[in-house]
């Protein structure tokens, strides 16, 4: 098939142990998603969960070993770190069951759900979409995914960043409100689920501005790390 305008590149993310690459199609978000970071945002109780979207390009792949750069992006002076697991959909489904949600994951991957928060914090106070606090360029760096069956207990994992070698976040993936699972079920009653899907679960307590020259080191149990270095 042939294009009036150059067709837009295909965003992927490397795989770890293979030359090939895993291809994103759309990237699902999980808003408050651990007990201490929704009460640090000023909210309490297991609320149903919610959702919302980033292109696919924005996507910041970080191979394994390397560091990736990440741009300090404009109209924002609260350039904020969200450390969180991403869960990559190998399988499709819509109205997809709690017992049969893991089948459909092909791998598992650290990623960082940045965000400008005061630019977010704004169009909440107005009820307003967050796409300009949330769906930005290069806001959803990812490191390699690791294959599911090559994961280990991801559900039992810890999960930290440091930020220039301070430890600024802590948990275990079971500290989850929804987990996996869970989330996955109820992702696939709004969406018809596509391979190629990511999905950035949630991020516990700690979240906080970075600066340009900031490094950070995010790490999961079984998944490696993930390094950024903020330009």
């Amino acid at each position: 098939m042939s294009y009036v305008i150059a067709a837009p590149i295909q965003p992927s993310v490397p795989v770890i142990g293979s030359a090939d690459s895993f291809p994103v199609h759309r990237i699902y978000c999980v808003g408050r998603n651990y007990v201490d970071h929704a009460k640090e945002m000023g909210h309490t109780g297991r609320e149903a969960p919610f959702f919302f979207m980033k292109p696919n390009d924005a996507v910041l792949p970080v191979p394994a070993g390397t560091t990736g750069e990440l741009p300090y992006p404009a109209q924002t002076q609260d350039f904020q770190h969200e450390m969180e697991l991403v869960v990559a959909i190998g399988k499709g489904g819509s109205d997809i069951g709690v017992a049969d949600a893991l089948s459909h994951v092909w791998g598992y991957a650290i990623g960082l759900d940045m965000t400008r928060r005061d630019v977010q914090g704004a169009a909440k106070k107005l009820g307003r979409p967050w796409d300009t606090g949330k769906a930005f360029e290069h806001s959803a760096p990812i490191g390699p995914i690791t294959p599911a069956a090559q994961a280990g207990d991801v559900n039992h994992a810890a999960i930290t960043l440091h930020v220039n070698g301070e430890l600024r976040q802590a948990s275990t993936i079971d500290m989850l409100i929804w987990n996996v699972a869970e989330t996955i079920a109820d992702l696939s009653t709004y969406f018809t689920l596509q391979p190629g899907d990511l999905i950035y679960t949630g991020t516990p307590a700690g979240v906080a501005a970075v600066q340009r020259g900031d490094e950070l080191v995010g790490a999961i149990d079984g998944l490696g790390t993930l390094r950024v270095k903020v330009v």
